[in-house]
This record gives C-alpha cells, sequence and structure tokens, in this order.
C-alpha cells in the first residue's frame, strides 16, 4: 500500500489539474487553490476509502476523485470547490452509494470528512 507520491508525479499532477480547471471553466484561483489542498489531503491520509462497498488506499482515492473532477469539469459541472465535494466527492454516480472513510476506526461520509477539510482550509491563513 502507497502512502506517499513522489514529488514529480504530485508536481505533475497539480500542474495538469491546474490546466484542466483553468481551461474547463474552474477559473476561480480561490477554489483552485482549495481543490488542490483537498486532493493532496486525501492523497497523504493514512484513511481507508470505501466506495460501492470496497476499501481503497489514499492514493487509489485521490485519483478515482481526480478523474472524476476531470469528468464534471469536461461536461462544465464544477466550477467551486463546494461543487467539487458535493458532485465528485460525495457519492457514487454508478450506485448512489455514499463514498465513506474510515480513520483510525471512526467511519463518516467523505462529504463530511472533506467539508471538514475545506473548512479547516479555509479557517487557516495564506
Amino acid at each position: 500500500m502507497y502512502s506517499y507520491r513522489s514529488p514529480h508525479v504530485l508536481a505533475a499532477s497539480l500542474i495538469a489539474l491546474s490546466w484542466a480547471a483553468q481551461s474547463q471553466g474552474l477559473s476561480n484561483a480561490t477554489s483552485q487553490r482549495e481543490i488542490h489542498a483537498l486532493l493532496d489531503f486525501v492523497a497523504h491520509s493514512h484513511c481507508t476509502f470505501i466506495r460501492n462497498g470496497k476499501p481503497y488506499d489514499a492514493i487509489r482515492a485521490e485519483n478515482h476523485l481526480e478523474d472524476k473532477l476531470r469528468y464534471l469539469q469536461r461536461l462544465d459541472q464544477v466550477h467551486s470547490t463546494d461543487e467539487f465535494i458535493t458532485r465528485a466527492g460525495t457519492q457514487s454516480s454508478v450506485s448512489g452509494e455514499p463514498y465513506l472513510v474510515n480513520c483510525d476506526g471512526r467511519q463518516q461520509t467523505s462529504a463530511a470528512w472533506l467539508r471538514a477539510e475545506l473548512q479547516r482550509i479555509r479557517s487557516t491563513p495564506p
């Protein structure tokens, strides 16, 4: 199980996501920064992600959210961080089942987990 991503892969991923965000309507710099921070938070967490009843490590969860974000941006459905959480990070678009996160034996919805982190990001001075 991977617990980190190489700095080069992370940097390339962030550059690609930034370019995709700018070209697909996510032009608000604050939203871009917040989404990058959330994806980095997911990638570096020690939590297990449960999608459609199956557990995934942090890197696979981050990759899934990134893929889903790109797809939704092509459909012009994500313009803010809140829309990212609601449309990409809350539930399976196939089954409708909520995504869950298990951190140290405490299970919660990914939506609550991501929103708590977003609140922390927003309350921390740049």
